[in-house]
């Protein structure tokens, strides 16, 4: 049986697209969900299916940096890779798993790097962090949300700035959602195998 055709998106859709992943790239908005709706009230969009899904936004927010931040966007990847790795080296007994943008390679000016973490207690780990001298603040987070995390913890590592959601001990056996799709998460090895990646590439091009 032939695939049916895909339908065509709409001028209005692709707007929203566009101003979605610009308000990600530039103003450090994370949430495609509240993105593409606050880019929908700009264009005065009000039908439902007018609004791009996750995956339409994530494009547009990838040709955004290459168009409009293309050097910048590489060395900000592999500083942030870099860190990330040096944190999760150190997190190690909580279980670290990169995720969000800077896992994805959509990280803008104003991303933070995110970690999930999976320990015994959450107290563990504001204890390990209070031990190091890491000025960190504790946030609370959406409790609406089904698969919220215990707590949520933010510091800066030098100029990099960090989101650390910690879950329950069990918590990594299953999927974290955004919108209609699991969140993508990295182990230590994976994320060193991506900063490698990218420090090759950056060389290749200087």
């Amino acid at each position: 049986m032939p695939r049916p055709a895909a339908v065509p998106r709409s001028p209005l859709r692709r707007e929203i697209a566009a101003l979605a992943a610009r308000m990600i790239a530039e103003d450090g908005i994370s949430d495609y969900g509240f993105a593409k709706r606050k880019a929908a009230r700009q264009l005065g969009a009000v039908n439902a299916d007018e609004l791009p899904n996750n995956a339409e936004i994530e494009a547009e927010v990838r040709n955004y940096l290459a168009l409009f931040q293309d050097e910048e966007h590489q060395e900000r990847q592999q500083a942030m890779l870099a860190a990330a790795a040096e944190v999760m080296r150190e997190l190690a007994p909580f279980r670290p798993y990169l995720t969000g943008a800077v896992l994805e390679g959509t990280a803008g000016r104003y991303s933070d790097v995110e970690i999930d973490l999976f320990p015994e207690s959450a107290k563990e780990v504001e204890i390990f962090l209070i031990n190091q001298d890491v000025a960190y603040e504790h946030r609370e987070p959406r409790r609406t949300q089904p698969d919220a995390p215990e707590a949520i913890l933010v510091f800066d590592y030098g100029e990099v700035p960090f989101r650390l959601r910690i879950y329950g001990p069990e918590g990594d056996r299953s999927s974290r959602r955004n919108g209609n799709r699991p969140v993508e998460r990295a182990r230590l090895a994976t994320v060193e195998t991506l900063l490698r990646e990218a420090r090759a590439s950056n060389d290749a091009e200087s």
